[in-house]
């Protein structure tokens, strides 16, 4: 998902004092005799629709105000949730799922087996245009539906009683983790119908099936809470009735906060400065994370230097990542190998895939400075001028900015860098608009297994912001996901000739790997964390 402030499921998971991994959270609160907890956010959240989120902050809100299928564990193991039971057939292309009785949504009304039918319904009609809908990619007629090429009542999902069943085209190893993502979490047909446009744009439109309900949140407001769902299936075990949340978008004064003894978790891994001033305190842990941070490059052809593949090769080659990540994150973060990050998912022989893949990134300002020389004849230009677009709430998105302009321009002889920082909404926008020279994006898995990365550059996929064309690339992906998606082996090695195919166009210029650091309250217990998905899970959470 999308983060400095995504969208995503669970490849290891933690239970720690408090949490926070890319959404940098808070927690703490002193009403309730100090036992509500409160959670922090360094901006606002989006959106409420489970449908049409695409973010990490207003996943976590929907994550823990709903519940799905299934949910991840401290282990990073996905368990029975709304599910009875969870059933496989032998050769992987049907599942079989028993609700359990008597769930209800937070209005107290029945929450049914057509209600799980309809969310996957939605994500897939090309009239919700979710970004996400091509995770169900895989389930019977999913990509046909979203082509606009098949009814959406051909989905290959189906209700019958309270039993629903799942038929694929091809096995899905990551299927069951799926059953745990927020985006397919149920929604209410009726419900949702009734609202029309106003639909989860605020608190009061929006229906919960999980451990909390949203309170007060009005669109755009920074302050609201969540509180415990009575009709929540499992509420006897959630223990904590109130949740405070808050936008604190300056990170020193989230650490003062939380020094104050009004918050109980903050991150301090958003600037060297904090990060150093705080990594020997006490209450100083490190979360696990699998997210990259990487730059896409606008080969539409709107910059004609960024369609020139030599420069697009040379900017990498002029990218030192590991002096980028000593004065970015002091150390925090690891200089990325390749898309794929470290400790998302582990190849056939238990290795980590990241290091399997990594296709040979290096640093090189002799060579960059002859292949950008040599890009420029080819175009007929002596100069060339860059727009780098990042997030003007993030102190590291300035920081990398500031690196990116100063390292290049130096390496790059009539390179002409600028920089344009925006709110992270925009942002978003404008990747996805394509209204950007350079772009600098946060990913952060969606579940444990390489197509969560590797999925978003396949032709014509959504995520595609510098809409390039790799072949190769995209044969590889495809050949792991069809002929080869039962042998792990094999997939690996098409996961790794993928890695090559982005590394040889320059499709892509990964950056680093980011890591968590934060103090937390030790009174806090009962946080899971996920380094992919729903990275903080709020139901067992609770301050004693």
């Amino acid at each position: 998902m999308e983060t400095w402030k995504k969208v995503a499921i669970g490849a290891a998971a933690v239970v720690v004092v408090g949490a926070g991994t890319r959404a940098a959270g808070l927690w703490g609160g002193s009403a309730n005799g100090g036992k509500n907890l409160s959670f922090q956010l360094p901006t606002p959240i989006q959106t409420l629709d489970i449908s049409k989120n695409t973010d990490t902050y207003s996943g976590t809100i929907i994550g823990n105000s709903g519940a799905n299928l299934m949910r991840v564990d401290s282990k990073g193991k996905p368990q029975l949730e709304l599910a009875k039971s969870v059933k496989a057939s032998k050769d992987g292309m049907t599942y079989t799922v028993v609700l359990k009785d008597g769930l209800k949504w937070s209005d107290g009304s029945k929450l049914t087996a057509q209600d799980i039918v309809y969310t996957w319904q939605r994500i897939v009609n090309p009239k919700t245009a979710s970004q996400y809908a091509y995770l169900a990619s895989g389930v019977k007629n999913a990509d046909q539906i979203s082509a606009g090429k098949a009814a959406v009542n051909t989905l290959g999902v189906t209700a019958k009683g309270n039993t629903i069943t799942f038929q694929l085209e091809r096995p899905l190893p990551q299927f069951e983790y799926l059953l745990t993502f927020t985006n397919f979490m149920p929604q209410k047909e009726s419900y949702v119908d009734k609202q029309g446009k106003k639909y989860a744009t605020n608190s009061d439109t929006t229906l919960y099936s999980g451990p909390y309900k949203v309170q007060g949140w009005n669109g755009t407001n920074n302050t609201f809470k969540m509180v415990k769902n009575n009709n929540y299936w499992d509420a006897k075990n959630v223990k904590t009735k109130e949740i405070d949340v808050q936008v604190v978008q300056k990170p020193d004064t989230a650490v003062q906060l939380y020094k104050q003894g009004k918050i109980d978790r903050v991150s301090i891994a958003n600037t060297p400065e904090l990060y150093k001033a705080n990594k020997n305190n006490k209450d100083a842990v490190k979360a696990p994370e699998a997210t990259t941070a990487f730059l896409e490059y606008n080969q539409t052809g709107k910059n004609k230097f960024l369609s020139n593949a030599k420069i697009r090769e040379a900017l990498n080659l002029a990218t030192n990542r590991k002096e980028l990540t000593d004065q970015v994150t002091s150390g925090i973060s690891t200089p990325a190998s390749g898309l794929v990050p470290e400790d998302l998912a582990k190849t056939s022989s238990g290795g980590d895939l990241a290091k399997y893949v990594a296709p040979g990134y290096t640093f090189d300002a002799k060579k960059a400075a002859d292949l950008f020389k040599e890009g420029l004849q080819e175009l007929g230009e002596k100069s060339a001028s860059l727009t780098i677009t990042s997030d003007a709430d993030s102190p590291a998105a300035k920081s990398t900015l500031d690196y990116l302009q100063g390292s290049w321009e130096k390496a790059l002889p009539g390179l002409k860098i600028n920089e344009k920082l925006v709110p992270f909404q925009q942002r978003i926008k404008d990747s996805q608009t394509q209204n950007f020279d350079v772009v600098v994006t946060l990913w952060g898995g969606d579940y444990p297994e390489g197509s969560t990365y590797y999925d978003l550059f396949k032709d014509g996929t959504s995520y595609n912001n510098g809409q390039f064309k790799n072949e190769t690339y995209t044969s590889a992906v495809k050949k792991a996901e069809t002929t080869d998606v039962l042998d792990q082996s094999a997939r690996d090695k098409d996961y790794k000739a993928a890695e090559a195919a982005l590394f040889k166009d320059s499709n892509i210029n990964p950056l680093y790997f980011r890591s968590g650091y934060s103090l937390q309250n030790p009174k806090v217990t009962g946080m899971v964390i996920n380094t992919t998905g729903l990275n903080q899970d709020w139901k067992l959470a609770v301050k004693k």
